[in-house]
Parts: C-alpha cells; structure tokens; sequence
C-alpha cells in the first residue's frame, strides 16, 4: 500500500502569493477519510455468514481480527479516519462491524449498514440498530447488472419504506448501483428531499453503457448526491494510478464538482493523480473534507 499523508497535496497554482501560502495550509488541517473497507473474520463460529447471503467468500483467508490490521493500514496510508462497510456475506448480522465500533475510538471509525429491502421488518432494524450504535451513518442498497437479488425496482414500495426510514433517521443512503438503475435511483432521490446519496464505485460504469451512464451524470445535478472516486481499479490495470481512465474520471470529477466528490480506497494518492490542476483545498475536500461535512465528524 503506498504511502501517503494528507499534506501530501499539489500546491496551488497561480493566485495571490497569500492564497497560495494559506490554502495548501487548510489542505493541511483537513483530515483524509476512507469508506470503503469491508471487515471479515476467520471465526465464523462468533461471526457467521448469513443464510440469505449472495456469496460467501473462504473465510480461512482472513484475520481472526480484522481490526487490528486495517488500524495498521490507515496509520501507513496516512489516513486518519474511516467508514467501514457492512460486507454483503454478513447480511443484515451487524455483529462483526459492531464489535470493531466497540473497540475502535468513536474519532477514528463509523459504519454503513446492510437490510433485506424486501424484509418487511427492515426499516425497524435499521432504526433499531441506529438507535443502539448511533455511529452507524447510512444503508446501503444493491442494485446493478448480476446483483438483481435485493430489489426490482427503486420504485418499489419496500424499498421506499426502507429509503424513507433511513432518511426519517439522517442516515446516508449508500447506492451500489450500475448505470441501469441511476434513472429510477435519481426518481427515489426526487421523492425524498432533502435526503443524503453516496454513490459507489464511480456507479460501476463497466455494468452498464454509455446511454445508460448519461442517466448518471445527470444525477450530479441533484442535490446531496455525491459520487465516489473508487473501484477504480473494477475499470482498469495499470496500478497504482490507473492514469488510462483518466478522461472518465475527469469528466465525472467535473459533473460532480470537488464539493460533491468522495475518494476511497487505494491510495488517497489517487486523488492527487485524477484531480491534477485543481486547488490544493479542492483535492483535500474529495480526500476527506466532503465527508467530514457529510458526517459532521
């Protein structure tokens, strides 16, 4: 994993010579925060794998303890904050994620949570679960191309009860959605303003075709929706900087603009690399400082 800490920005360029010195400062202050990491452990006899689970992965390949490591790794990445995800193969079992909250210290780690939209009951586990961990920040729904288990539509009534607890509650709605979805995504948004959208993995562009992502890009023009500047590596091989998607990414970078983009997993490097010419402050925003806002943390 490289290394990289929050200082390490480009400066701005051009400008005022105080503007110059005073914003790479505020870039400084600005604290780098991931949410893309999934928590496993190799104990399934005290975190099991949930029946209704849509894979389940070789649990022999993870850590007892999952937490202690991924510390290790913000620490060398220079990341000062994180919001962990709820992995699809826990289901609607929150025990894992719940046990590293207890642990961790409430500056350094929140969580997202994952229901059953279908469940009838689920709406009163995520308030539930809020109410017993207020450091769970959001709900993820799954809907893309091979992943049509979840829900069939955004439209539906289930998922709309669901969507409105969560925004009932102030609790983000994560969207891991392809661009088949965005359209009907973007009429859930319209039903419940004032609502918060986090978007993942670029919403998965590979899934989908180009008509299809036009649908996507319109949803920058929607308020509280923010993207996220990860998964980048689902659309290409040249680690570490995946420098070949540099005109998607750009393009996307400025549909959605540097106050409504999130950066996540790799490197918080990647930012620097897919955001270059843009000011210092701007790159810290979409390496922390949007979700900071987000998250009033």
């Amino acid at each position: 994993m490289e290394n990289t800490s929050r200082r390490d920005v480009f400066s701005l360029m051009g400008g005022a010579a105080l503007a110059a010195a005073a914003t790479p400062a505020m870039a400084q202050s600005t604290p780098v925060i991931e949410w893309n990491a999934h928590m496993f452990s190799s104990n399934t006899a005290r975190f099991p794998f949930h029946p209704k689970a849509t894979y389940k992965p070789d649990a022999g390949t993870f850590p007892a303890d999952p937490l202690a490591p991924y510390q290790r790794h913000l620490k060398e990445a220079g990341i000062d904050k994180a919001v962990v995800v709820q992995p699809e193969p826990y289901g609607d079992d929150h025990s894992l994620v719940l046990d590293c909250l207890r642990r961790a210290p409430a500056s350094q780690l929140k969580a997202t949570s994952l229901f059953y939209p279908k469940d009838p009951q689920a709406p009163k586990k995520l308030a539930a679960l809020v109410k017993k961990e207020p450091r769970i920040v959001a709900t993820r729904f799954h809907a893309h191309r091979g992943k049509e288990m979840y829900l069939e539509s955004f439209s539906a009534p289930y998922v709309r009860a669901l969507w409105k607890q969560a925004a009932d509650l102030g609790v983000i709605i994560e969207l891991h959605i392809g661009p088949n979805y965005a359209r009907q995504a973007a009429a859930a948004i319209r039903a419940f303003p004032g609502c918060k959208v986090l978007i993942d993995h670029m919403a998965e562009p590979k899934l989908g075709n180009p008509y299809e992502f036009a649908d996507v890009l319109e949803m920058a023009k929607l308020p509280n929706v923010y993207m996220k500047l990860s998964g980048v590596g689902y659309i290409a091989t040249d680690k570490p900087n995946y420098e070949s998607v540099l005109p998607f990414t750009t393009r996307l970078i400025r549909e959605f603009g540097p106050d409504r983009m999130v950066w996540s997993g790799d490197s918080p490097h990647i930012a620097d690399v897919h955001m270059k010419g843009y000011a210092a402050a701007d790159i810290a925003k979409v390496k922390g400082g949007n979700l900071q806002k987000l998250l009033n943390w």
